[in-house]
């Protein structure tokens, strides 16, 4: 973390550009421990206002997927669990979008792997070192092996003992902090004319 310029979210806007520069990591870092770990390429990081745009674009849309959290069909396991993957690695996304990581690069190193974005985001930042939520991270990653698809092949993922209700609440916890962390979650209050 010795070489990532810290650079605060603000619910006014996209941050200021000059100090959002991030320096790539030196070869002991833990995002460059990362990069090895996950074959990945280096990026330099730069935070920009399309990328703060597409940050509460992902934000916006981790919040309309947590209705498939308590929908009916939330009570099959493999469908509560594919939800859950889609959130996490919406709204984790959305973080490591407005740290500035290029979407194209997320979608090649860290694709399905809400592992990896969890793992990202807090190597830039994001401070969410949770142990539970790292298990779940590891029992839904990659989180494609959860749909129908991989059942109809007879693929069946380990549960990791999570019950529905365990699921939703870490998946709320990890959606609230998200909003905490990238300003997403707050809401504008303007001030009547005086």
């Amino acid at each position: 973390m010795d070489t990532i310029v810290p650079a605060t979210s603000s619910h006014l806007g996209a941050p200021a550009l000059g100090a959002a520069i991030i320096t790539l990591p030196r070869e002991n870092s833990e995002l460059g421990a990362l990069w090895r770990r996950y074959d990945a390429r280096p990026v330099r990081l730069l935070r920009t206002r399309e990328g703060r745009a597409l940050s509460l674009d992902r934000y916006q849309r981790a919040g309309e997927f947590m209705g498939s959290l308590t929908s009916p069909m939330a009570d099959d396991t493999a469908y509560m669990f594919y939800s859950a993957g889609i959130v996490a690695q919406l709204a984790m996304s959305s973080h490591l979008l407005d740290v500035g990581f290029p979407d194209a690069w997320c979608a090649k190193y860290i694709g399905l792997h809400v592992d990896r974005s969890l793992a990202y985001a807090n190597a830039t930042g994001f401070g969410y070192e949770d142990p539970e939520t790292e298990r779940l991270m590891d029992v839904l990653s990659p989180y494609w092996k959860w749909n129908d698809l991989s059942r109809a092949h007879g693929i069946k993922p380990d549960t990791g003992g999570f019950a529905a209700d365990e699921v939703r609440d870490i998946i709320t916890a990890l959606v609230d902090h998200v909003a905490e962390v990238t300003g997403h979650g707050r809401r504008k209050v303007r001030r009547a004319p005086s």
